[in-house]
């Protein structure tokens, strides 16, 4: 298991469910949508609206494309 990320802050978070350990599961809470006070991430840092989280429960690390704000860049050709 990793540890916490050193630049996590609990002032920065986000509620996203986690990929790997889905605690989110029957929460009343997250299924209606709303900000639960258990199952919430650290938001390490976020590049446009790719946002970058790390589950406090079981520390998985992964980017997650909130598709909110800008198209990310079209690659070249």
């Amino acid at each position: 298991m990793l540890p916490i990320d050193p630049s996590a802050d609990i002032g920065r978070r986000a509620w996203v469910p986690c990929p790997r350990c889905e605690d989110h599961q029957g929460c009343d809470p997250c299924a209606a949508g709303r900000n639960c006070p258990d199952h919430w991430r650290y938001l390490l840092s976020n590049r446009g609206r790719l946002l970058h989280l790390q589950c406090p429960n079981c520390t998985h690390l992964w980017s997650w494309d909130s598709g909110f704000g800008a198209q990310p860049p079209t690659p070249l050709n």
